[in-house]
């Protein structure tokens, strides 16, 4: 069985699908694996929001439930993930739907119980 490119080189991969999407090349493109790549992308943009929601529910219940503990780097992480979260959708702002998905949801993703 031979191995392409996509399989022993990812980065030359990269740099020949560009090369060829920018000269027009389309017939010889690896449509299914750019097609794999484009969606994994959208992905990683998808964790990274859920992941700095996370955070940023996390310390803001810390900072509700745990007064007497309240740090200027609690309040600097809420303010970089708010920050964070606010480049994310400004970028891309078709995440914008994920936030109101999350409502109502623990940590994990799953329906939460009881208004738990």
């Amino acid at each position: 069985m031979g191995w392409t490119l996509y399989e022993t080189d990812f980065y030359g991969w990269t740099l020949e699908q560009a090369q060829r999407l920018r000269s027009g090349d389309l017939e010889d493109l690896d449509v299914a694996n750019l097609v794999e790549e484009v969606e994994a992308l959208g992905r990683q943009e998808r964790r990274e929001l859920e992941n700095r929601l996370g955070g940023l529910i996390g310390h803001l219940l810390k900072w509700l439930y745990e007064p007497a503990k309240r740090s200027k780097s609690w309040q600097a992480t809420i303010r970089e993930q708010r920050r964070a979260i606010y480049k994310l959708i400004s970028q891309s702002p078709s995440l914008r739907p994920h936030l109101r998905a999350r409502r109502g949801r623990s940590p994990s993703g799953q329906p939460r119980l009881g208004g738990a």
